[in-house]
C-alpha cells in the first residue's frame, strides 16, 4: 500500500524535516511514502487542492475532533487495509485554518492525534512516528510496548 501525506505549507523548522526524514528512512522497507505540499491559501482553495491530490483515494483528515485510535488499533486498521488490496491512502494535515465542517463531512475518515490543537509540523512528526509504530506492531517488532 502506498501513502500520500498531504500538508498545507512546507515545514517551518529544520528539526521537523530531520524528524520526518528519520521516520521515512525507517518506514522505507514497509511501504512507499509520498509527501505533497499544498500551498497556503484561503481555506476553500486549499481544500480544492487537497481534493485534487486525493482524487480516487481514501482521504483521512487529521483533526482534533476526529476519531481517537490507540496505536494497536491503528496497526490493525492498516493491516486490514493492506489485506483488502487498497492501493493508496491520503492522510491530510491541515494548515492554520484546519478543515471546514463541510470538508470533514466529505472525508472518508477523520482521525485525531490528540484532543489538543497542535501546530501542523508537530502533527506531521507525530503522525509519522505513529505509522512507524503501527508497522512495528504489525510485524511483531520490539519497538512498541503495552
Amino acid at each position: 500500500m502506498q501513502w500520500r501525506i498531504i500538508t498545507v505549507g512546507k515545514p517551518g523548522h529544520p528539526w521537523v524535516k530531520a524528524a520526518v526524514d528519520l521516520y521515512l528512512k525507517r518506514l522505507q522497507h514497509y511501504s512507499h511514502f509520498e509527501h505533497v505540499v499544498v500551498k497556503e491559501a484561503p481555506l476553500d482553495r486549499v481544500e480544492k487542492q487537497i481534493e485534487a491530490a486525493c482524487a480516487g483515494d481514501l482521504c483521512i483528515l487529521l483533526d482534533e475532533r476526529g476519531r481517537h485510535l490507540r496505536s494497536a488499533d491503528m496497526a490493525k486498521w492498516i493491516e486490514n487495509e493492506e489485506v483488502s488490496g487498497r492501493k493508496r491512502l491520503c492522510l491530510v494535515i491541515g494548515g492554520a485554518d484546519g478543515h471546514s465542517q463541510q470538508f470533514r463531512a466529505k472525508a472518508g475518515l477523520c482521525w485525531s492525534l490528540s484532543t489538543l490543537t497542535m501546530q501542523h509540523d508537530i502533527a506531521w512528526v507525530v503522525l509519522m512516528e505513529q505509522i512507524y509504530r503501527a508497522y512495528t506492531i504489525i510485524r511483531g517488532e520490539p519497538y512498541h510496548r503495552e
